[in-house]
């Protein structure tokens, strides 16, 4: 099959589901065309060593990179960031017909940034059909920034209606999400589960170097970490709570930055929690031996109702590394952890409840530990893996190429 796959980001930036997808279509003999910007993320300014222009494209022996130009939103604001997807959508409408035209299907790695240039693309592909791999229904804000968005969310919401309508396949990261985009106009009977996966080659079980299992545990006590973002939707505030409270037995180790660091660093301070302990950013590559130094990767998310519908990445990424997981979240990541058994959980932002998993993780012997953390990766390898969600992905493919050829006929 000729494949096209429109995506806001891609390697060298930190988009492994579509660098990963494009790679492994290519490496089973289909031709791959990916239509992107240029890279500026996380920092929204365009790499060192990069300059957009116009028909910038790279090429391997089945795999095809064409770079258009967009806004780089350096400042972050909303408005900025909305020039760039509008800009995004500029560029695609202006080379996607000649370079995607005569693909047999398109593949959409769907977030809020991609929404109006893939509904644009899909306009003047006509006939070409979609598969929407849906990871996102709304944009991430900080509060004093949501304001500025919902200027724009009467228009995104109408954009991702028309796009879910004409899609030959809407493939949603988890089973809730399902029910969001229904909601948001998607034939229910085009909408099928695809579990995101991790990268393979880097989150994998290891050992810890002594250096890390130093600057990890302390004393001998049970480590909880939470490697990853601090942002909005984890209300890390909730773990400092829970963790202060068991100040004489758990350490929680908050590996990264984002938003609200300095009001989880705070609030930390102001309950003396001196078991709370930040560790600067690190390289993912790093994150397996972080991993194998603490006892349990804490997964977080706020209870709000859209982020039921949400898996964050970092569940996949513990899984593949057979870390056992406290998570405290609702809806689908939870459903995943109890279902593989892989972990212990507990409703979201209440830190009585997780205060108490926390008491619990302490006290289950170690080897009942590297029990949860096998089960965990042995369910990643059947639900969560590259090879199983490329072939979902792959066969959607397949299927909305075959309806389309027998609706011409």
């Amino acid at each position: 099959m000729k494949i096209g796959i429109l995506s806001y980001h891609f390697p060298p930036e930190p988009a492994f589901i579509p660098g990963s997808l494009a790679e492994e279509l290519a490496a089973r003999g289909h031709e791959v065309r990916v239509l992107t910007g240029f890279p500026d993320y996380p920092g929204g300014h365009v790499y060192p060593g990069w300059r957009q222009r116009w028909r910038h494209q790279t090429r391997s022996e089945r795999l095809t990179v064409r770079r258009v130009p967009r806004y780089a939103a350096g400042d972050g604001s909303a408005r900025a960031r909305m020039a760039s997807w509008l800009s995004f959508a500029g560029s695609v409408a202006l080379s996607g017909r000649r370079y995607l035209g005569d693909v047999d299907a398109l593949y959409v790695f769907q977030l809020p940034a991609v929404t109006f240039a893939a509904a644009g693309l899909l306009r003047l592909l006509g006939r070409v059909p979609s598969v929407l791999h849906v990871q996102d229904v709304w944009p991430e804000e900080e509060p004093s920034r949501a304001g500025e968005t919902r200027r724009w969310s009467g228009r995104l919401d109408a954009t991702l209606r028309r796009i879910y309508q004409e899609a030959g396949a809407v493939a949603v990261t988890a089973p809730s999400m399902r029910d969001l985009v229904v909601a948001g106009g998607a034939d229910p009977d085009r909408v099928r589960v695809v579990l995101n996966w991790t990268d393979e080659r880097i989150f994998r079980p290891t050992e810890p170097s002594r250096a890390v299992r130093t600057l990890i545990r302390r004393d001998g006590r049970c480590v909880v970490m939470h490697a990853g973002t601090i942002g909005v939707r984890q209300g890390l505030e909730t773990a400092v709570r829970a963790a202060a409270a068991l100040d004489d037995r758990l350490d929680l180790v908050l590996v990264g930055s984002g938003a609200e660091e300095r009001r989880v660093r705070g609030l930390a301070a102001e309950l003396r929690a001196d078991n709370v302990r930040f560790v600067d950013r690190r390289s993912p590559l790093d994150m397996p031996e972080l991993y194998a130094a603490a006892d349990y990767q804490l997964v977080m998310l706020r209870d709000l109702p859209e982020l039921r519908g949400m898996v964050p990445g970092k569940l996949q990424a513990a899984l593949s590394c057979a870390a056992p997981v406290v998570a405290s979240a609702g809806g689908d990541t939870v459903a995943l952890v109890e279902r593989a058994r892989a972990g212990l959980s507990c409703p979201p932002e209440d830190w009585a409840a997780l205060a108490d998993r926390f008491w619990l993780a302490s006290a289950i012997p170690p080897p009942a530990r590297v029990d949860m953390g096998r089960r965990g990766r042995d369910a990643y390898l059947r639900e969560m893996s590259l090879r199983a969600g490329v072939d979902r992905i792959e066969g959607l493919l397949h299927e909305v190429s075959a309806r389309a050829g027998s609706a011409r006929r």
